[in-house]
């Protein structure tokens, strides 16, 4: 039996913790979450104390002017130093911290010392070229260790750092760099890609030559041999400014509001949003989450988050979770399906994986595969599976359950965003019992509540997903922007951070996500505005009005389906199509490039002009149409399905 919330299933079956599992887990019973709803402040500063090491205490732990938090304030520490620098002294500087692999096969394992003396040289190669507490850096880079490393520096000596997945166009690039006044940028020759350089600094050169004037220098690691242009006085080699620099530079205290990181997200202007965290109260929830979340051993454990730091999954549970916690990771830079379909189980059973963390768009796309594929390796080191990024439908579920973890292996899928810096809504593995499907309840500490379009809580059925009370990981606004900050999070639900999705909480009070409620897509967990879409297909010059709506696709999640109408004296074809199609992957980058562009003679608009998404979704997934009443033109949508069938026909 099951009743049908969206397009999830929500299952009736249910998985209690293993009981061997629950004997040994860092938790096995309510305590935590009964410390938290008795005092939330004092669950947070005793987690802050026992987790993270200051170098000068906190004097009170929240300072809450809504929207507007501070965490732990007048706590000073280095972020750094909790990465790195604590464990080296406590005498475990030999721990293996990252095993890292390439994706043609070649091998670096670093530990915690030669990765903290890596760090200090690059921080004195960023004080060697100007750079201060506070001045912003951009990162674009493929999945090498010198990406952390950038991150590490940077933040050892104030300086935020802003990373760029490496699968951006350069007018990404100009973006970001000009918001953020970004002073350098840090790249690569290249990284490879299915046994091919993907070729990085040529994008960052196409950028500088159309904006960003803030950006002084660049430093390119030499990943792929690919031999890029370098421009005298402003491109420097990482490995010549690294064989001359000083291992020597000790942490400096940070404020624990200083600000970390800038990370740009999509939003529902065309605009990004620069997403602002800071050091004391984000080092605390991805350190207690990443403990509790994954039941992390580091004695013992070989932990895999199989991200892109270019993303907040791979800033939260690749870098700085990981580290303050002192255990072994894996960073892996290539694609599972390179050589082979089974790349990601040969390095489980390579590297007695314990942990892995990684998205439903990945599982649904292993179980096309097949489940030949993981039968062929030993997974028998697995502890825990964690899925991020979208919901999980119960079918993936249940192949991951089965087919990944042998039938008894916890799953933890978590939801959160890039606000919120952390696990917002997870089981602890130790402790939950799960449904497929279901991230199930908030983590201890957190307060979410499901409300009407008036705000009301709603205790079961549907509505929005909204956070009730201040977080330590919380995002602390848009970067020189605090009203779009109030306006876009604080606005809709008075007193409530909304965060964009729906969910329904079912008669067991477990919780639901639904994807989300605005008009931005969710493909491949990574979330893409339509408007940014929509202004990428109407540049082209065939283009005279766009719109763009994510339909349901079996392995994204989402797909991207642009419907264009043309300018008059060009005529519709499969050509023209594809055309655009390309445009908009040279604009965006190929992960924002629609699937499919339907060419239409309209769009189906209200009398007032606005145009009707939910028509074009319901056309995109095939779905009979609602009410067309309102339409100016009620024919046009016909029209358009016929095209839309067309397409698929071709």
């Amino acid at each position: 039996m099951s009743e049908t919330i969206g397009v999830f299933e929500v299952e009736d079956r249910t998985f209690p913790p293993p009981a061997d599992f629950a004997a040994k887990a860092n938790t096995s019973d309510r305590s935590l979450y009964d410390e938290a709803e008795a005092d939330y402040e004092a669950f947070w500063a005793r987690q802050a104390r026992e987790l993270v090491t200051w170098s000068k205490d906190f004097e009170k732990t929240l300072e809450w002017d809504l929207p507007f938090a501070k965490w732990f304030v007048g706590g000073e520490l280095n972020i750094t130093s909790n990465c790195l620098d604590r464990h080296v002294e406590a005498g475990r500087g030999d721990k293996v911290a990252y095993h890292w692999e390439g994706e043609p096969g070649d091998t670096v394992t670093i530990t915690y010392a030669e990765l903290l003396t890596e760090v200090c040289k690059f921080a004195n190669v960023l004080r060697g070229q100007g750079l201060e507490k506070g001045d912003r850096v951009a990162i674009y880079m493929p999945m090498i260790l010198e990406l952390p490393i950038a991150m590490l520096a940077c933040a050892r000596i104030g300086v935020a750092h802003s990373v760029i997945f490496g699968g951006f166009s350069a007018d990404a690039i100009v973006d970001r760099c000009d918001d953020a006044e970004a002073r350098m940028i840090i790249t690569a020759d290249a990284g490879w890609r299915r046994g091919q350089p993907a070729l990085l600094k040529p994008t960052v050169d196409a950028a500088l030559e159309t904006g960003a004037p803030s950006v002084e220098k660049v430093i390119v690691a030499n990943r792929c041999d690919t031999n890029p242009d370098m421009r005298d006085g402003r491109d420097l080699w990482w490995h010549d400014v690294m064989a001359t620099a000083s291992p020597d530079c000790p942490a400096e205290p940070m404020d624990a509001e200083q600000l970390l990181y800038i990370l740009y997200t999509s939003g529902t202007t065309a605009k990004p949003k620069g997403i602002m965290h800071t050091t004391g109260g984000y080092l605390t929830q991805v350190a207690f989450t990443h403990k509790y979340s994954f039941d992390i051993k580091p004695e013992t454990d070989v932990y895999w988050c199989a991200a892109d730091i270019g993303w907040v999954t791979g800033h939260s549970y690749i870098v700085y979770g990981p580290l303050a916690n002192g255990v072994t990771s894996v960073m892996y830079e290539g694609t599972p399906d390179t050589p082979g379909k089974d790349r990601l189980w040969d390095i489980i059973e390579r590297y007695g994986v314990t942990q892995l963390y990684t998205a439903p768009t990945a599982i649904r796309m292993f179980m096309k595969w097949g489940a030949q594929e993981p039968a062929g390796h030993d997974l028998s080191t697995l502890r825990v599976l964690g899925t991020v990024g979208e919901p999980i439908n119960p079918e993936a579920w249940m192949w991951y359950h089965e087919h990944i973890g042998g039938n008894g292996t916890p799953i933890v899928d978590t939801w959160w965003q890039t606000e919120t810096g952390g696990h917002m809504i997870t089981p602890l593995p130790g402790v939950t019992t799960t449904k497929p499907g279901s991230a199930c309840h908030t983590i201890p500490g957190v307060f979410a509540e499901l409300v009407d379009d008036d705000g009301n809580v709603v205790e079961s059925g549907g509505g929005y997903l909204t956070i009730a009370r201040p977080w330590p990981s919380m995002l602390r606004g848009i970067w020189g922007d605090p009203e779009r900050y109030r306006d876009t999070y604080w606005s809709r639900f008075e007193g409530r951070y909304f965060a964009g999705d729906g969910a329904k909480l079912d008669d067991d009070g477990y919780l639901w996500l639904l994807g989300r409620v605005d008009d931005v897509m969710n493909v491949s967990g990574h979330r893409i505005s339509t408007t940014e879409v929509e202004s990428a297909l109407v540049d082209h010059e065939a283009v005279a009005e766009a719109a763009v709506v994510g339909g349901t696709d079996d392995v994204t999640g989402q797909a991207i389906i642009g419907y264009v109408i043309l300018r008059g004296t060009h005529e519709p074809s499969i050509e023209l199509g594809n055309e655009i199609r390309e445009h908009v992957g040279v604009k965006l980058g190929k992960i924002a490039r629609p699937k499919t562009v339907i060419i239409v003679p309209d769009l189906p608009k209200t009398r007032s002009g606005k145009i009707m998404r939910r028509l074009l979704r319901d056309v995109a997934d095939g779905r009979e149409l609602g009410d067309t009443t309102t339409l100016a033109d009620p024919g046009v949508v016909d029209e358009i399905a016929t095209r839309a069938a067309e397409d698929d026909d071709d």
